[in-house]
């Protein structure tokens, strides 16, 4: 089994972006536990593999939340005139 490289985890979060949340999230989480996996390697710049664990973290954010909105919370916070009581 080849080891995981940063490079690799950058491709699983641009890729990411395509995809519907569920899969966004799966394979989100499975490139941060592939970064985190690398902070125990010396050969990783300790640097960028700690700024893309929080890209990470911040993407797997913004796509929960973005599926919460879209699953009706965000008409709940904006009503319009037919949802209004």
């Amino acid at each position: 089994m080849t080891e995981t490289t940063l490079a690799d985890v950058e491709r699983a979060l641009d890729r990411a972006a395509d995809l519907e949340t569920e899969e966004a999230v799966a394979v989100l989480r499975t490139a941060r536990q592939d970064v985190r996996d690398l902070a125990n390697n010396p050969d990783v710049d300790e640097d960028r593999r700690q700024e893309l664990e929080t890209r990470l973290e911040q993407r797997i954010r913004e796509v929960e939340e973005r599926d919460a909105y879209d699953g009706g919370l965000g008409s709940a916070m904006n009503p319009t005139e037919d949802d209004a009581p």
